[in-house]
C-alpha cells in the first residue's frame, strides 16, 4: 500500500527544488495507483507494456503515463495513442517506430534519449557517439519531440561512483542543450540514489519503492 506520510514528505522536498516526480507503479495494481492519484499525482512510470495498457484503461484519462522500461520497436504501437513520455530510447530504429506510430494517431510524441552511463553491461543506452548520429537524424522526424535524456547509475552502494556518473549525465545534457532550447528534462535518480541525482542537476527523479514500499520492487525504481 501507499506510504502517504512519504509520499507528502517526498512531494514537498522535490517541489521547492522545482523536481518532477515519476511514481514507479510497475507490479503496483490499479488500486494503489488510484490512492496514490486520489493524493495528486499525475505522473506515473511503467516498465512493460501489456501491464500498462492495462492500467491505463481502468485508470483516469488524466494520468500521465511515462514508460521506463526497455521498449521493443514491435510494442510502440499498442502505447502510441496515449503515453505521455517515452524515458527509454535507445537506438534510432525505436524513434523513427516512435515517429511512424505517432503519425498514425497524429500526434508527436515526447521523449528522452536514454544514455548508458553505468558500468553493468545489462543497462540499456546509447554511447556518446551513438547520441550524436541520432541527434543528426532528428530534423526528418516530425512526430517524436526529443525534451531531454535519461539515465540510470550504477548499482552500487558507492556513492562517489554514482555521483560521478550523474555528473556525466550533466555534461552531455548541458552541452546539448545550450544549443537546443526544448532540452529541458534530464531524468536521473531513484529511491536509493535521487538525492545525489538532484544535486548533480536531475530534473525529474523515478520513485518506487520509497512511495509503495519493497513488495515487487524494480531495478528502475
Amino acid at each position: 500500500m501507499v506510504n502517504e506520510e512519504s509520499f507528502k514528505k517526498l512531494v514537498e522536498e522535490l517541489e521547492s527544488q522545482k523536481v518532477t516526480l515519476v511514481a514507479v507503479s510497475k507490479t503496483k495494481s490499479v488500486e494503489e495507483i488510484k490512492q496514490l492519484y486520489d493524493l495528486g499525482q499525475r505522473n506515473f512510470g511503467e516498465n512493460y507494456v501489456q501491464e500498462l495498457i492495462e492500467k491505463e484503461k481502468q485508470l483516469p484519462k488524466d494520468i500521465r503515463w511515462h514508460f521506463i522500461g526497455h521498449l521493443q520497436s514491435n510494442k510502440v504501437k499498442q502505447v502510441a495513442s496515449f503515453i505521455h513520455l517515452i524515458q527509454s530510447v535507445d537506438s534510432l530504429k525505436l524513434l523513427k517506430e516512435i515517429n511512424k506510430q505517432a503519425e498514425k494517431n497524429n500526434r508527436v510524441i515526447d521523449c528522452l534519449l536514454q544514455i548508458h552511463i553505468a558500468v553493468e553491461e545489462t543497462k540499456f543506452g546509447l554511447d556518446e557517439q551513438e547520441l550524436h548520429e541520432l541527434m543528426d537524424e532528428l530534423h526528418e522526424l516530425k512526430n517524436v519531440r526529443i525534451i531531454g535524456l535519461m539515465g540510470m547509475a550504477s548499482l552500487t552502494g558507492d556513492t562517489r561512483k554514482v555521483r560521478d556518473e550523474f555528473k556525466k549525465l550533466n555534461s552531455i545534457f548541458n552541452r546539448l542543450s545550450t544549443n537546443d532550447s526544448r532540452l529541458s528534462t534530464l531524468s536521473m535518480g531513484m529511491t536509493s540514489d535521487y538525492r545525489i541525482a538532484i544535486e548533480e542537476g536531475s530534473t525529474m527523479v523515478r520513485i518506487g519503492s520509497l512511495i509503495f514500499g519493497e513488495r515487487g520492487s524494480s531495478p528502475h525504481s
